[in-house]
């Protein structure tokens, strides 16, 4: 395929082995930023001391997922985890869900009543066992407020000793506003640990850019200065748009031959990156044009080293 050969003479004109600024979430490439490993610190201690509910938020691009898979991946042996991505279910369909992820098989005989009763049972057996049963949710702004309140509910599940449920969530920033309301008080109040993801200062975007650079497999930096300094200003430190601003500096510097990519490379990037330009002032659409000229280009010169090198 083209679009295959175009990657590999992309990654071999660099040096890389893979490539560095996916936007898939691999823990392979995650970093430790200071905001990630004290959320991840956060995490770990409040689902040790065995407390209900814990909240991490974060504007959309701050790594909240990456930050829950790096959970589940560093799980002690004792934890059950139970992962739900796609929140948007019915009370329901939640229940089943979280019954689904502790291994029970899913009844049409079995009503509602007699489904968190198997839960609680299968909870209680969990908890014989030193187990200790955490539910993880990405994406919980997208939570029904009808779910939220039989989450809440499920919570309720305890010994005289220990919560026999403890729910992790993962949300943007309108979870906490919704959490913020009289409705939702009650679980407001059994939040007890929560973290906010703010986004990376200029060196710790630097750090971001050459911590995966060097992952994928080399040690020289590929990024000047200046182009570093405005992936920082344009991505506003979010993670993913450093990503999404570095993987086309590499490929506008790959279609001019170039092995490092320069402030210029950044800014034709930037204008053509939808989110950066909502925040960019006196943005004219004719970048678009340049930038796509620049990938055509881009492609072009590869097809043209692939012939020299066959």
């Amino acid at each position: 395929m083209v679009s295959e050969e175009l990657i590999m003479l992309y990654l071999r004109h660099f040096g890389l082995q893979q490539t560095p600024f996916s936007l898939t979430p691999n823990t392979a490439f995650y970093v430790d930023l200071p905001q990630h490993h004290e959320a991840l610190e956060v995490l770990t201690t409040a689902l040790n001391v065995g407390e209900g509910f814990i909240k991490v938020t974060g504007e959309v691009g701050t790594g909240k997922t990456m930050l829950c898979r790096k959970l589940m991946n560093e799980a002690a042996d004792d934890w059950v985890i139970a992962y739900i991505p796609d929140p948007y279910l019915s009370p329901v369909e939640l229940r089943w869900a979280f019954a689904t992820e502790l291994g029970l098989k899913q009844s049409d005989t079995i009503d509602n009543q007699q489904l968190v009763q198997l839960l609680q049972h299968c909870l209680v057996a969990f908890a014989a066992e030193g187990k200790r049963v955490v539910l993880i949710i990405d994406e919980a702004q997208a939570l029904p407020d009808d779910t939220l309140e039989a989450l809440r509910l499920l919570t309720n599940l305890e010994t005289e000793q220990r919560k026999l449920l403890q729910v992790v969530l993962f949300g943007q920033p309108e979870l906490d506003k919704r959490l913020a309301s009289y409705k939702f008080r009650q679980l407001r109040q059994r939040v007890s640990f929560s973290y906010f993801l703010r986004g990376m200062s200029y060196y710790e975007v630097q750090a971001y850019v050459s911590a995966r650079i060097d992952i994928a497999g080399v040690r020289q930096p590929l990024f000047s200065p200046g182009a570093l300094k405005a992936i920082w200003k344009y991505s506003r430190g979010i993670p993913r748009l450093v990503n999404v601003l570095s993987h086309k500096g590499l490929m506008l510097a790959f279609g001019e031959n170039k092995l490092q990519v320069d402030t210029r490379h950044i800014r034709y990037a930037a204008k053509d990156t939808e989110d950066v330009r909502d925040h960019m002032s006196g943005f004219n659409p004719i970048w678009q044009g340049v930038l796509l000229s620049l990938l055509m280009i881009t492609v072009a010169t590869a097809w043209h080293f692939r012939e020299l090198w066959l």
